[in-house]
């Protein structure tokens, strides 16, 4: 009824006991699991929430009046340096070498080729 008093007009609404709801309890968060299990192809339970395991060892830690012990920082995905100058370097090399048999581009006015196309 909520959703049909959001979408309609106060004087199309009908009272609810015009309308033959049929009794069923949804739970939404069962029905967002189950949403989400179906786009992800993932099985939800399987998936743990590290951030709340973190935050609840620093809880028990500071309620039993210790110090938490820091976590330990993940490892860099990645530490390999990519020179990105001397990729583009012997990106041109290699085009010019491509380009070593065959004459070089023309240059063609832009005003006379965009009128030959008929555009002013």
């Amino acid at each position: 009824m909520i959703v049909l008093h959001a979408l309609k007009w106060p004087d199309e609404i009908r009272s609810a006991s015009q309308v033959d709801v049929p009794d069923a309890t949804v739970s939404e968060v069962g029905a967002a699991v189950a949403l989400a299990e179906t786009l992800s192809g993932t099985n939800m339970s399987e998936l743990r929430d590290e951030y709340r395991e973190a935050l609840e060892k620093v809880i028990q830690a500071k309620a039993a009046g210790t110090r938490p012990e820091p976590a330990e920082a993940p490892a860099p995905a990645s530490a390999q340096v990519v020179d990105l100058m001397a990729m583009l370097e012997r990106s041109v090399r290699e085009a010019k070498a491509a380009r070593a048999g065959s004459p070089d581009a023309t240059v063609h006015d832009l005003l006379r080729t965009t009128s030959t196309w008929g555009i002013t």
